[in-house]
């Protein structure tokens, strides 16, 4: 973690488009898992995306982005869990291709109203929460943050005090419990001795206060909406400390080092400030990073970006540190896992010093064509007849032919989803197929 008393300036913008890129390669190439149960993201899974990100975590022992993005493609849409994997949707490959701010706004305002969990939650020091109606729905919560997010100057620092009495006094405060009844089942600690419920141990800033710097920090400044500057959470917020069970705690939570935000040009966008989105400060235009040779190896010659080998990867064999090399069964590999060859060939193209060689444009043209020579036409329901006869007049029938194919001489294929008028055409013919 960051040292006790040194302050980090964060900006944002440009380090959420690469992990935006990034993150959704890993889905694609199926590395990231979450909890069938709760939709978090698997232990393993935090760390592979840890070791992705362009420039790491915002504290290197605290998972914050790493944490966020998986939960983040999931209320998006730009992946789904097929048990515990996470893949990539149809929308989420479109989102490789998307211009990343569009991506990003959508991803925001699709999170403000299908988030996986209640972002309370990671406040972990404060128990007591899964006690029924104790909490109040985390959507229109997430809504109330959202809206003093977008009260704040553009592309000026606010502290964080300065914001929850913004808050406060403009009633945009993310109420977190039912009723003040309901604050004695929160603790620290202690169900008894650490209830919350008690006069002056509730403060704003520990519920409504927690709540909000988690929603900034872990998905706000995620997705690249805010820049931030923080600290080490250790120490930084002393508002809990007169709560019984608070000494054995450094801190409430993992966010308390937020001390300010701003604002940028991609927050204005997302929070629909802006109908356009303009950076700040564009991104630099380097050298292009690949080369592309003749004998099929492609070469890293400059400074490749997470996403990148990861694309590589997914349709090319890596054979040395900075050398991948296509091949019939790399290129056949990727498409049976679901990947275009057209993103790859353009994405190539956009890298490469010098025009394709025609040895990688014959390659894909020939691997193309033969992934087109077969059609997978789902499951079947194959049905056996008692004799060739029974099958060749049901084969034949002028209702029935369109809805099943033979299958040598006794059997017959029904398609998917055409069982119901097969069973009413049979019926037709005078035959039954038993349930």
């Amino acid at each position: 973690m960051p040292d006790r008393d040194k302050t980090h300036e964060w900006p944002t913008e440009q380090e959420a488009f690469a992990n935006l890129r990034t993150v959704l390669e890993l889905c694609a190439a199926g590395q990231l898992r979450c909890s069938e149960k709760t939709q978090r993201p698997s232990a393993a899974t935090i760390r592979t995306v840890t070791t992705h990100l362009a420039h790491g975590d915002f504290y290197p022992d605290e998972p914050i982005v790493a944490f966020a993005w998986p939960l983040l493609l999931q209320a998006s849409g730009l992946g789904k869990l097929d048990g515990a994997r996470l893949q990539l949707t149809p929308k989420g490959r479109a989102a490789l291709g998307t211009p990343p701010a569009e991506t990003i706004r959508e991803l925001w305002q699709r999170w403000l109203t299908h988030a996986v969990i209640d972002e309370f939650s990671r406040i972990d020091q404060i128990k007591g929460q899964s006690i029924r109606n104790v909490l109040t729905a985390a959507k229109p919560r997430r809504q109330m943050v959202a809206k003093a997010l977008a009260a704040c100057p553009l592309d000026e620092w606010i502290e964080i005090d300065t914001l929850f009495t913004t808050m406060r006094r403009g009633n945009m405060s993310p109420t977190i419990v039912r009723t003040d009844r309901a604050l004695w089942k929160l603790y620290l600690q202690d169900p008894q001795y650490g209830s919350l419920g008690y006069d002056g141990f509730h403060d704003w800033t520990l519920l409504e206060g927690r709540y909000t710097l988690a929603v900034l920090f872990e998905y706000a400044g995620t997705l690249g909406l805010i820049d931030l500057d923080f600290v080490h959470p250790d120490g930084a917020r002393d508002d809990f400390r007169d709560n019984w069970g608070s000494d054995d705690l450094d801190a409430l939570s993992r966010y308390d080092g937020l001390q300010a935000i701003r604002l940028n040009a991609l927050g204005a966008y997302a929070l629909g400030l802006s109908d356009t989105y303009h950076p700040a400060v564009p991104a630099p235009a380097g050298p292009l990073p690949l080369k592309v040779l003749p004998n099929l190896d492609v070469v890293a010659t400059g400074e490749l970006a997470a996403a990148d080998r990861l694309v590589l990867s997914a349709y090319a064999e890596q054979t040395a540190d900075r050398v991948w090399t296509v091949s019939a069964t790399t290129l056949l590999t990727a498409i049976g896992a679901g990947r275009v060859l057209a993103e790859f060939t353009a994405f190539l193209t956009q890298r490469a010093e010098h025009d394709l060689p025609s040895p990688l444009t014959t390659l894909v043209a020939d691997v193309r064509r033969r992934a087109t020579q077969l059609t997978d036409l789902g499951h079947p329901r194959v049905i056996e007849c008692a004799d060739p006869a029974l099958a060749a007049l049901i084969a034949h029938d002028r209702g029935l032919r369109p809805l099943c194919r033979p299958i040598g001489d006794r059997h017959l294929a029904i398609a998917a989803g055409q069982e119901p008028e097969f069973r009413k055409a049979l019926l037709r013919l005078g035959y039954v197929l038993p349930s």
